[in-house]
């Protein structure tokens, strides 16, 4: 890594998540969780781990420049505003958990994502899957894959683009709300839901699937964002094909659910796009 100022905020963020996922890890079997006003699950790690990010970020906070869009920030909304955000060239944006609804079921399919995005392109991302023990990041240049982070057995590889042909052993990995929507034209490809999204966005960037279908906020999509782009694979939407590769206040959603996207979105290589959206049938 060249660049100073991404390496000394990297080691923040591997810091971060090896904390985050210490705290995931020991509240995973209490089974204290609740619901919030929209019906989506919240746990006391949430709580913890959204604090333990505003604890490690506080100095960059106080230093100017830099904002953070955590998912159980209440003030939230008010940053999505076109003046907010050319006065903070770095945003931070933080899921503690993704995949709550899992997690608060003991199943293992979450993770803990942090991304930062500067002049609002995506620029580095650790999403960190503790139960799994494996970890992706992207350190601004590259992307990687690691097994047993943070362990003396780590291992690491690049992520190298793929542009997977789809047969009929293809895995296209949706939403929850998918099956309300649309109905799949099944040919040559399969449609898996693990309504996560961390899963949806980091999995097919290491041919976990050939893309995935998501309408989600900016904090479920910020970690995976610059470790998808170095994969090769794009975020369009499906309405007309409207590519997300910078931070635009008008791709959101404001009011009640300020920072979700306003349309679905697809994942995938440039070849697969309109392959995938024949599929997908507006019921």
């Amino acid at each position: 890594m060249s660049d100073p100022q991404a390496g000394k905020f990297l080691d923040l963020m591997f810091g971060f998540v090896k904390e985050a996922g210490s705290i995931a890890l020991d509240l995973i079997n209490s089974g204290q969780s609740d619901l919030k006003a929209d019906s989506s699950v919240i746990t006391q790690a949430d709580l913890r781990i959204s604090a333990l990010a505003a604890e490690k970020l506080a100095p960059l906070m106080k230093s100017g420049g830099h904002a953070m869009i955590d998912e159980e920030d209440p003030r939230r909304g008010e940053y999505l505003d076109d003046r907010y955000l050319d006065e903070h060239p770095f945003i931070w944006s933080l899921d503690p958990i993704d995949g709550t609804r899992a997690y608060a079921n003991r199943i293992p399919y979450y993770g803990v994502s942090i991304g930062l995005i500067k002049d609002r392109r995506p620029w580095l991302g650790v999403v960190y899957f503790p139960s799994l023990n494996e970890m992706f990041y992207c350190d601004g240049l590259a992307a990687y894959f690691v097994k047993d982070p943070f362990s003396a057995a780590e291992t690491k590889f690049p992520i190298i683009p793929i542009d997977e042909k789809l047969t009929d052993r293809s895995v296209f990995i949706a939403s929850d709300d998918v099956l309300f929507k649309y109905n799949w034209l099944q040919k040559d490809c399969r449609v898996i839901v693990l309504a996560t999204a961390v899963c949806e966005f980091c999995w097919p960037a290491i041919g976990r699937g050939c893309g995935s279908l998501a309408k989600v906020h900016l904090w479920d999509l910020a970690g995976s964002w610059p470790i998808f782009e170095k994969a090769g694979l794009k975020l369009r939407s499906y309405k007309d094909g409207k590519l997300m590769d910078r931070l635009d206040v008008s791709s959101f959603e404001r009011g009640a659910t300020p920072w979700k996207f306003r349309d679905d979105y697809i994942l995938s290589s440039d070849r697969n796009f309109l392959v995938l959206k024949e599929r997908l049938v507006t019921r």
